[in-house]
């Protein structure tokens, strides 16, 4: 290492960057996990006129073996009684070629219920969990487990199916969904 390029290096080390420190309320948390990516899926349960989903960037694996997913959802959206009634539910996995399907799950434009599935192919998971055909991967669960706590609903489902067609993941990070790669 050469004394001049040693200097900058522990020059650098010594320099504090900037931040804000902020009480732990739920507008700091906000704005601090605004500035993690997240993977954008589509949560899909019910069936005929009764379907419904939402758009989340709070689905993951809880435990590969056994198989198992978890996902948060807000007690008061009007996806979490539908899929507490029905017991069963779809976690698709969106690409960039989704943002549009992505925006409609999320309620951008005021569709509702079976609405949001216009203008997409869907079919029938094994537990009768709708999936869209193109999603990079879609998984069918059942609910093993459901845990309230404050504003949110953990819901633990048991992996039925998987479904893998490939390709890149959509990222919704800072308020904006980004494409990978």
């Amino acid at each position: 290492m050469t004394t001049q390029f040693a200097r900058e290096v522990f020059k650098a080390a010594d320099h504090k960057p900037e931040f804000e420190d902020r009480p732990g309320d739920a507008e700091s948390l906000k704005l601090a996990l605004r500035t993690l990516a997240g993977g954008v899926s589509i949560i899909t349960t019910g069936e005929g006129e009764a379907r419904t989903g939402a758009t989340v960037t709070s689905a993951t694996a809880l435990s590969v073996d056994p198989p198992r997913m978890l996902v948060s959802l807000n007690r008061t959206s009007s996806t979490w009684p539908v899929l507490e009634k029905s017991g069963f539910f779809g976690v698709n996995i969106l690409g960039p070629s989704h943002e549009a399907l992505a925006n409609q799950f999320a309620g951008v434009g005021g569709l509702k219920g079976a609405e949001r599935y216009r203008g997409f192919a869907w079919s029938r998971a094994v537990t009768g969990a709708p999936l869209l055909d193109d999603a990079v991967a879609a998984i069918d669960c059942s609910v093993e487990e459901a845990i309230e706590r404050h504003s949110h609903v953990i819901v633990i489902g048991k992996v039925h199916a998987i479904r893998l067609t490939g390709g890149r993941s959509l990222v919704y990070q800072g308020g904006a969904y980004h494409k990978l790669g």
